[in-house]
């Protein structure tokens, strides 16, 4: 498989899971099956919840600006990233994380309203930073493992103060550089697992060991560590696009993040032609804030393309 399909998969299958998985956010294991009994059948794309079918959420909506930045900046430009999420989060978008939010709208400069933010709540393991990683993961990985994860860790600290969200962000970049390389991202787990932060590396090896189950989750999946687990034994469980993402969805849950995180790491191992076309027809991305701009499939693929050059 030609590399660029595996980058145009993950960049497409994260925005896939995301508006998949949208519709049952907060809901009940098995919620997803129950409505979809039949796998292939391609009308599971049908919205609900708020959401029109094919409509992508908050997690997909920053992932775009995050790439439009990286793009129109030419590298990392955090002040500028920070910038549009603000201009974004100022526009009343359908969803928002909580923590997200108030560090977005605090008031607080870009380098300090994260870290604020932790300091006072003491939490800020949200799964919001991992999310959206899916174009930085492909924008990153030519230029390797350390600088791969560096820059996660570098655009999750713009909203999350807690490194726990971090270290998750980094390896999901990683593991989509592994796969974009065409090798085994399961195989890869303990070499990256070993470049994770000593404070933070026990827990992500529990969650990402290959006898976890979602079932064994100390945190709702929308903390970071039970989100990127499930992720990985989604794909690890599964033998195709559509199942992975299917099986995520049906943990419950934060299911648009859990499903988001799924299809980047499943499109960047299946490729784009694995996912099914009734999923990828009536996607849709949003940009509140910015001129009322919708992204679709085809700007997706655009976009795709430039991040992977």
């Amino acid at each position: 498989m030609k590399r660029i399909q595996r980058t145009v998969g993950a960049v497409v299958g994260s925005a896939v899971g995301d508006a998949l998985g949208a519709p049952f956010e907060f809901g009940l294991p098995g919620t997803f099956t129950a409505r979809f009994p039949v796998p292939g059948a391609g009308d599971e794309m049908s919205g609900g919840g708020g959401w029109d079918p094919g409509e992508a959420t908050d997690d997909t909506q920053m992932a775009v600006l995050v790439a439009e930045s990286l793009l129109e900046r030419g590298g990392l430009d955090l002040p500028d990233i920070f910038a549009r999420f603000q201009r974004w989060a100022a526009s009343d978008p359908k969803d928002i994380g909580l923590q997200t939010e108030d560090v977005l709208t605090n008031g607080m400069p870009w380098d300090l309203a994260a870290a604020i933010h932790f300091q006072v709540n003491q939490r800020a393991a949200g799964n919001g930073s991992l999310m959206r990683a899916s174009t930085s993961a492909v924008h990153f990985a030519p230029a390797g493992r350390e600088a791969t994860m560096d820059a996660a860790r570098r655009i999750a600290a713009l909203t999350h103060g807690d490194r726990a969200a971090w270290e998750g962000t980094a390896i999901f970049h990683e593991l989509v550089r592994v796969t974009l390389e065409g090798a085994d991202p399961l195989a890869a787990l303990p070499d990256i697992l070993a470049l994770v932060h000593p404070g933070h590396r026990g827990r992500y090896a529990t969650v990402l060991a290959p006898d976890w189950h979602p079932d064994r989750a100390t945190e709702f999946n929308g903390a970071v560590w039970p989100c990127l687990g499930s992720a990985v034994w989604a794909l690890r469980t599964t033998t195709g696009f559509e199942d992975a993402v299917r099986a995520a969805i049906d943990l419950g849950g934060d299911t648009d993040t859990v499903a988001a995180v799924t299809g980047g790491l499943a499109g960047a191992y299946y490729g784009l032609d694995a996912i099914p076309a009734p999923w990828t027809q009536r996607l849709h991305v949003p940009l509140p804030g910015f001129d009322g701009r919708v992204l679709h499939l085809a700007d997706l693929l655009r976009l795709a393309h430039r991040l992977g050059g």
